[in-house]
Order: C-alpha cells, then structure tokens, then sequence
C-alpha cells in the first residue's frame, strides 16, 4: 500500500476554495478499522459547511481545516483486532458514537465532515462500532447514499413508532422536493404501502416521482396554495406525515395540511432560516391547532441503521443516483448539488 493518499480538504470559506491535497495513510488505533473509500454521497449539510455557513448546532463547533463530507461506502482493508473481516464492504454512521436511541449533545462532536473530518479521501480509520454492513446487492455508489438521506427518511417515517415495527400502510406522506432525503422517503414509503404525494417546481421531477411510485404529484409553482391541493387529495383529513425540507417559506403551510395528530418532521430550510413575513402565529399556537407533533430529524442511530438496511435488503430498493463524478471532480460535484438541478442524490467515485 503507498503511503500518501489524495483528500480534498475545505477552509469553510466557501465552495471555489476546496483543494485536493494529500496525506499520509492512517495506521489504526486499537478498536478501529481502517477503510478504503469506494465512493461518497453528497449532503447539502456539505456545501454549508465549505461555505461556512454550518452554524445553528452550537455543540458542534468549527474547525479551520477539515475533510468534508460523511457519508462513504468503502472497503475494508485493515480490520485490526476487530470482529470486522478485510474485503467487507462498509457503510459509516454521520455521528460516529450515535449508536441507540437520542441522539445526545455529545454525539453532535462525533459527527464526519465537522466537527471530525469526513471521507472525501481515499482512506480512513473508523471505530469499528461506527460501521454497518452494505446489503449484498448494493452497488457501492448506491450504499454511500445511506447514511444521511435514508437513514434521515427512515426515522422521519418510523421516530414515533418502536424499533423493528415499522410503517405498514394506512397513513398518507407529503414529500416536499426531490432531493436526497425526500426521493428515500418516497422509496421507503412506497416499499412500506403508504400513500405518497411529492411537491416539486419541476414537471419533470415530478414525472420521474410518479414513475418511482409516488400516487399523487404537485407543482407549487403552478399550485402556490399546495396545501389546499393536499387537504383535497386526503379529502380533508391531511397528511399524516410530512417531511418539511423548506424551511421559513413552507412550515405555515405544513402546519394547514396536516392530519390532526400528525407528525411534521423538521428536516431542511432551503428556502431560509427566518420566519416567513406575514406568519404572525406562533408555532405553538399552529401546533396546538391540529394537535400535531413538529419534531426536528438529526438523522439516527446505528441501530435504526441496521433495521433500515435489513428493510432495504426485504424489498431489494436501489437508492436514486442522480450523477456520478470522479474523485478529481468532488469541487464540481459540490457546485451541482448546491445548484439544486439533481433529483436524488449526487455521487463522488473515490475508488
């Protein structure tokens, strides 16, 4: 094995100035295993940490230089005194001692990508309890795609309900988008017999969601009152879960469509972190109104992993790959998830 690596590296000073750099090759502690990186998925959690914009979690604090990004399907080459075989294909958990149940302050120090450095390089130690196994049948740019966006669509679906007793029909999903973690929500649910409707600005999108399985498809462009369209679809019951992904300019809205009782699941903010103008409810007041639960989604532990992945396996879905680049083009491939043109998810070849 040579004994540098290549890694791109970020300042957090934003998406232009990532570099490709290179290391020396980690030796393994005692308790970690050493990986070879096949390939990487991207998260929008990735570009706003180049850019350094990744601050509304406190406890996670800033480092001046890192690896970006967290989610890798790789290889074992180095399994030291672990129960871990070379030549296993492995997949990392984001907050690497986030293992069961809450997450707690404390894992938010573990998490890759900041405040560790993440797996845009073409090696890394891990602790060998902060790896899960690959699904036989997944290709390694598939299995990279799990670890934030799935595993992230799994808990919004499955937070309230007990382990290994997951969604089985009978409830009605509203997807806002088609990104990563919203296209894993449409296949999870679908696989797991719920009702799906998906929102999107693009026709085309929406075509490729229907095609996916999604039952019903809204444009909110050409429908801006997208809520009253869902309280439509449900025949004014509303949807029983939500995976709000927009943030400031679309919980008002979440909040007048969902089911009594149902469950809004705090994902993303892409259209802003300030409350939108002319909201003046507070949201304990909109939460009270449908007697809803607003829960806020920090991916998930190992545990919710593993049973995801079991649930993957059953039904044999194959995460969306939207495009892959090389591992020279990582710069690029940022730039192309933050533009937002993707529908699922965007893919580094490392290896």
């Amino acid at each position: 094995m040579a004994a540098e690596m290549k890694q791109w590296q970020t300042g957090q000073d934003g998406l232009d100035k990532l570099t490709l750099t290179t290391a020396k090759i980690p030796e393994p502690t005692d308790g970690e295993v050493l990986v070879k990186i096949n390939a990487v998925s991207l998260n929008y959690r990735d570009t706003e940490v180049c850019m350094g914009l990744y601050s509304h979690h406190k406890s996670v604090g800033q480092a001046s230089k890192l690896v970006p990004c967290s989610d890798m399907c790789g290889t074992v080459v180095d399994a030291g005194s672990s129960s871990w075989k070379k030549g296993q294909r492995v997949m990392s958990i984001f907050n690497q001692t986030h293992l069961t149940g809450q997450v707690k302050e404390k894992d938010m120090a573990s998490g890759l990508g900041l405040p560790l450095d993440g797996v845009l390089t073409e090696y890394r130690s891990f602790s060998a309890e902060s790896l899960v196994v690959v699904p036989d049948y997944m290709k390694d740019q598939e299995a990279c795609c799990l670890p934030i966006a799935s595993v992230t669509a799994w808990m919004s679906l499955n937070c309230m309900r007990p382990k290994g007793q997951p969604a089985a029909g009978g409830e009605t999903v509203l997807l806002q988008g088609t990104g990563g973690v919203s296209i894993a929500g449409l296949q999870l649910a679908h696989a797991a017999g719920l009702k799906t409707i998906v929102t999107s600005s693009s026709d085309t999108k929406l075509q490729k969601a229907k095609d996916l399985g999604a039952d019903y498809i809204i444009n909110y462009k050409a429908t801006p009152e997208w809520q009253e369209e869902t309280m439509r679809i449900t025949n004014g019951e509303g949807a029983d879960i939500i995976f709000e992904c927009g943030g400031s300019q679309t919980l008002r809205k979440s909040f007048d469509c969902v089911a009594f009782g149902g469950l809004i699941d705090c994902i993303g903010y892409l259209s802003g972190k300030e409350d939108a103008p002319g909201d003046r409810l507070n949201t304990n007041v909109l939460a009270l109104r449908r007697n809803v639960t607003l829960k806020g989604i920090l991916n998930g532990p190992r545990d919710r992993f593993e049973e995801m992945a079991k649930f993957y396996a059953e039904h044999e879905i194959h995460p969306v790959v939207d495009k892959i680049f090389n591992f020279e083009e990582a710069a690029q491939a940022l730039q192309y998830l933050f533009s937002g043109g993707h529908f699922g998810k965007v893919v580094v070849r490392v290896a």
